[in-house]
């Protein structure tokens, strides 16, 4: 049996909500009694991300600057959905075509993860797609400034380990993904 118990919200408030950004305030009871009247949470969209593998055996990644950060990152095709109009894996592969220009012909459920359970509402929807193939060019929103980059498989480890490749969600659809390949005999 569980002993751990819910927070019990007694109030929520939107205090900013804007289209990029919407932050709650919550007043929380916790198990103990005690009260919190001011635990901020994110509510953020859903988050659709594809690890395309090429015939070759080459992985399609994207260099691209995040402002958060202040750096330019190398990370898999990924983009927000709203899931009340779009399914994830839908989702995924229109981010795959229009971030790199690639498109997906076998893709495969890898997980469902929360992206940051402490303060974020959303998900990380991972996927896996086979057989890639370059089908036309980006079609980049204004905001986007993308670079395709190929890295074949058998160089993404010494990536990780370098420091290239850090950013969460791209390494779990990494893990999971080139895991399922190699355990199914689809790794060469």
């Amino acid at each position: 049996m569980n002993k751990i118990k819910k927070w019990q919200i007694v109030n929520s408030e939107m205090v900013l909500n804007n289209p990029w950004c919407q932050v709650r305030c919550d007043v929380i009871e916790l198990p103990n009694g005690k009260i919190i009247d001011d635990f901020f949470v994110v509510v953020r969209p859903e988050i659709a991300l594809i690890l395309p593998i090429t015939n070759n055996q080459e992985i399609v990644f994207v260099r691209q600057y995040r402002h958060g950060v202040g750096e330019i990152l190398l990370e898999l095709p990924a983009g927000s959905f709203d899931a009340a109009t779009e399914d994830a894996e839908t989702a995924a592969v229109r981010e795959l075509k229009e971030e790199t220009g690639y498109l997906a012909q076998k893709v495969t459920k890898l997980a469902t993860l929360y992206d940051n359970p402490v303060k974020d509402t959303n998900q990380i929807h991972l996927f896996l797609a086979e057989n890639v193939a370059k089908i036309g060019e980006q079609k980049l929103d204004s905001t986007e400034d993308i670079e395709v980059v190929l890295i074949p498989i058998k160089s993404v480890f010494d990536k990780i380990m370098q420091g290239e490749i850090c950013v969460t969600g791209s390494l779990a659809a990494l893990f999971l993904g080139l895991n399922l390949l190699k355990e199914s005999g689809r790794l060469l």
